[in-house]
């Protein structure tokens, strides 16, 4: 089910690529860089609103306006409206104007329309939780990366809620792959949530942490630290990914990032961004969210955005990628990135004596690393590798977002 530019994205001179999650900010982001690289972009939101005018109609509705024979009866069908409407000499505007999209719509995807103006990009409904959903977006495909993830950190039952809908979701996507027949390699875009140990103890500062570490599945589901969900469902949705990948022949690489920052297209900033931005804005709980993320792994690990979407495409089009890649430029702590912000934008008043006794658990230096060795030995090289560098477009992002006030 395309939008308006399905035609451009067909270009036989480019290569295509399909994002999920285009929506979200780091799909966003992807797909700014892929048009820029030349590439013809496809992307699946959950509800493309005016993007995508794709609605459920009853049966009824389609009486109003032509009669239509449905095999079998029924009274509630999915319409795709770019192949049904047109049979049916229904004006896609009219539609448009009789099912018009919610204002939380309309402001998610507002981003996509201007992304269009950088080259070919089609814009597609697909849902994880319905199979065949990514047949069309896939299909004709060079390169998928599988950004779409489900978030529901406030599930009552995280089991059905999050980590299931995860792995079910990431299959769904991976099966239209193989039905596309045309899809060279997958790339996983997944997290360091499935490689931090919150089981390592200890105040030393030697724990690196590489593609080998996997977090603990049967730690995390027993002792049910914060965010363990979301760690889980990253770890089981990688390897089924992997066991999929290996039983039909696909070429799967999976990215792990650490927490991202940086400015993106997406006007709506995912938590991450509010969170290294708390002890700016003053709000304590998200500056609890922080603390928080650097009790769990044993630091605060950051990478730019710019640099996240540069190591997906490189890992896509490098031959020789296999495996895993933690993307991960600095190692820090809520305390360092304190004292920096506080040098470099005196006029917010940042706290810097923070406490670093036990009960606070406050770390000085990062207890635990994560290690982007193998990312960089293969041939990438990081833009942003210091707090100066990171947080350099992150403050006006905030700004523009209304995160920060002034």
């Amino acid at each position: 089910m395309a939008g308006d530019m399905s035609s451009s994205a067909g270009d036989n001179n480019k290569k295509t690529a399909c994002v999920t999650g285009g929506s979200g900010y780091i799909g966003s982001a992807l797909i700014k860089l892929l048009l820029e690289e030349g590439y013809a972009v496809k992307t699946t939101v959950r509800n493309p609103g005016s993007i995508l005018p794709s609605f459920r109609f009853s049966v009824s509705w389609l009486l109003l306006f032509r009669a239509v024979q449905i095999d079998g009866g029924g009274c509630d069908v999915i319409v795709n409206p770019t192949t049904v409407l047109p049979m049916l000499r229904i004006d896609l505007d009219l539609v448009c104007f009789l099912f018009p999209e919610t204002p939380d719509d309309m402001q998610k995807n507002s981003h996509l329309k201007d992304l269009q103006q950088l080259g070919p990009l089609t814009v597609f409904r697909a849902d994880m939780d319905e199979e065949d959903s990514f047949d069309d977006a896939v299909a004709g495909c060079d390169y998928v990366f599988l950004v779409a993830a489900p978030l529901n950190f406030s599930a009552q039952d995280p089991e059905k809620e999050q980590i299931e809908p995860a792995v079910r979701g990431t299959l769904n996507a991976m099966r239209s792959c193989v039905k596309a027949g045309t899809v060279r390699r997958v790339i996983l875009t997944s997290s360091v949530a499935a490689v931090i140990r919150p089981d390592l103890q200890g105040d030393g500062h030697g724990h690196v942490l590489d593609e080998n570490s996997w977090s603990d599945v049967e730690y995390l589901r027993a002792n049910k630290p914060p965010t363990w969900a979301h760690c889980v469902s990253k770890v089981l949705l990688e390897k089924e990914a992997c066991r999929f990948a290996e039983e039909h022949g696909i070429s799967l690489v999976t990215v792990c990032p650490v927490i991202v920052v940086g400015a993106a297209p997406a006007p709506k900033a995912r938590s991450s961004i509010v969170d290294c931005l708390s002890l700016l804005s003053g709000n304590e709980a998200l500056l609890a969210a922080l603390k928080g993320i650097e009790k769990t792994s044993g630091g605060v690990q950051l990478v730019h955005v710019d640099d996240l979407c540069r190591a997906e495409l490189f890992v896509a089009e490098e031959a020789a990628a296999v495996g895993r890649y933690i993307c991960c430029s600095l190692n820090t702590t809520v305390v360092e990135i304190a004292r920096f912000l506080a040098r470099k934008y005196p006029q917010y008043g940042v706290e810097t004596n923070l406490p670093t006794d036990d009960d606070q658990q406050l770390l000085e230096k990062p207890r635990v690393s994560l290690s982007s060795a193998k990312l960089v030995r293969e041939g990438f090289e990081f833009k942003y590798k210091t707090l100066d560098e990171i947080y350099g477009d992150v403050v006006e992002y905030g700004k523009a977002l209304g995160i920060l006030p002034y």
